[in-house]
């Protein structure tokens, strides 16, 4: 029986495509309907989209493997943005005010404003992350009813490359997919993986994929730090390959002995791997290859957290994703972080219902794409699909409005973690140049009733009015005493 209700969600991988559809229970569960995967490493690298076409060639045959599935037609999915290019910068925007002024809201989002209006070269916002507000000299979360003389606003941007922002809404609209919202996925996750606690005392969330690995710091429930390291799981399986194996065969060994530590007494220098039925290769030397590309990747994670934080992760190192599977990977991370709270995020915290294996085996392998299904709240169905593979009605008629229908939203209207698609930026874009059109215009005509106004006082005042004046008051005054 077709669904009439479920959410579609796609995750960009390096390594593949990922699509998902589920429905939302009212306790808050998911039951997942549909996943499908397509290999992608021809045409994204490192979370980036480098090839359009091949790119929206697959993610059509997602969207189509996910309808025949569902028995029902897709209006529009969800979609994760990541990759190496996106990065978080810190910067602060302040603003001086007369003295005794009370901080209103128009104050504030005036600072978010002027936030989102910086430029970068070559680089997008895709999101603004607000830190916190300092008033006078006092750190506010809140600033909003407070006296002060100087408001300073600091915002923590997610940037990505203009080229690849591009591109990845190049990609929907050649294969012809509406997107209800791109959101970023290294939020979305976070979202789904991470406790208020760990939140709330401070943490580290540390990704592991296949050519990228994304460190996300918090503090006090708020975004501290985003990074993008390229460096992945994939990096270890190219290690083991330059010992003259294929790719398959060493990332079959990398998942069969692969540890990110092993103590030096329990190695033994007599064991030997095997590569196939006719090779074979020393263990220490396999362990040493293994243990030092995992050892570069921990202390690049460890770099990218800002020093401030090192002493302040209270709610310790989350680590998840596939690279995070690796055999006494905890100990690794202790031993190079020297923090001995580490947790290992198998999957999300919703209750997930399915029958699909590699959900089943919480893994940490999907945890992005569920916690973009998560996320979504618009119906994504349309209408079923008669068995010979045709849609009952001639033409898909989006239930909700997609992102072309809905008004022009705004930086500030924008939820956090949010990513305004190309078409939306158009369209605000569009919706604030009528807005400053029609503004000019009332200004126009206000500045020409002004011009008209004082023209005629002008007149009015002129020297022959005056001597019209006296005549005719002249005259008058005749006529009186006569």
């Amino acid at each position: 029986m077709a669904a009439k209700e479920f959410i579609v969600a796609i995750e960009l991988g390096s390594s593949k495509m990922t699509g998902i559809a589920g429905q939302k229970n009212l306790d808050g569960s998911i039951n997942v309907l549909a996943v499908v995967k397509e290999p992608s490493s021809s045409f994204i690298r490192k979370g980036v989209v480098y090839n359009i076409d091949k790119t929206a060639q697959c993610l059509t045959s997602i969207v189509r493997k996910l309808e025949n599935q569902l028995k029902t037609g897709i209006t529009q999915v969800y979609v994760g943005v990541g990759g190496q290019s996106i990065r978080g910068v810190k910067n602060v925007v302040s603003k001086d005010l007369p003295t005794e002024t009370i901080i209103s809201q128009d104050m504030v989002i005036e600072l978010m404003d002027a936030n989102r209006n910086m430029t970068y070269q070559d680089q997008e916002i895709l999101d603004a992350a607000v830190q916190e507000y300092k008033v006078g000299s006092q750190f506010q979360l809140d600033p909003v009813g407070i006296q002060a003389n100087r408001l300073e606003g600091h915002f923590l941007n997610i940037l990505e490359r203009k080229s690849f922002y591009r591109n990845l809404n190049k990609c929907f609209e050649t294969a012809n997919i509406n997107v209800a919202e791109m959101y970023l996925a290294p939020l979305a996750l976070a979202d789904s993986v991470l406790t208020e606690t760990e939140k709330r005392s401070g943490c580290a969330l540390v990704d592991i994929g296949a050519d990228t690995t994304t460190v996300s710091v918090y503090s006090k429930n708020i975004l501290r730090h985003l990074a993008v390291i390229p460096l992945g799981s994939n990096n270890i399986t190219k290690d083991i390959a330059t010992l003259q194996m294929e790719d398959s065969d060493a990332e079959r060994m990398k998942l069969k002995y692969g540890s990110a530590y092993t103590d030096n007494n329990d190695i033994d220098n007599d064991l030997k791997y095997s590569i196939d039925s006719e090779r074979q290769i020393e263990s220490r030397k396999f362990i040493e290859i293994v243990e030092g590309r995992m050892e570069e990747i921990i202390e690049n994670v460890w770099y990218q957290i800002p020093s401030e934080y090192y002493d302040k992760l209270l709610g310790g190192i989350i680590l998840t994703g596939g690279g995070s599977n690796m055999k006494n990977i905890e100990k690794a991370f202790i031993n190079h972080t020297h923090v001995d709270k580490i947790r290992i995020a198998k999957s999300i915290t919703h209750t997930i219902n399915t029958t699909n294996e590699e959900i089943k085996a919480k893994n940490g392998m999907l945890n992005t794409v569920l916690g973009l299904l998560v996320k979504g709240d618009i119906n994504c169905a349309g209408s079923a699909i008669n068995p010979n593979g045709d849609l009952f009605s001639s033409q898909k008629q989006p239930v909700h409005p997609t992102a072309d229908q809905r008004p022009a939203r705004q930086a500030t209207d924008t939820p956090a973690g949010v990513i305004r698609t190309e078409a939306e930026k158009q369209k605000a874009e569009e919706e604030k140049r009528r807005q400053q059109e029609e503004e000019e215009r009332i200004k126009r005509e206000e500045e020409l009733k002004k011009k008209e106004e004082e023209e005629r006082i002008r007149k009015e005042n002129s020297t022959w009015n005056k001597l019209k004046k006296g005549i005719l008051k002249f005259g008058k005054s005749i006529v009186e005493e006569e």
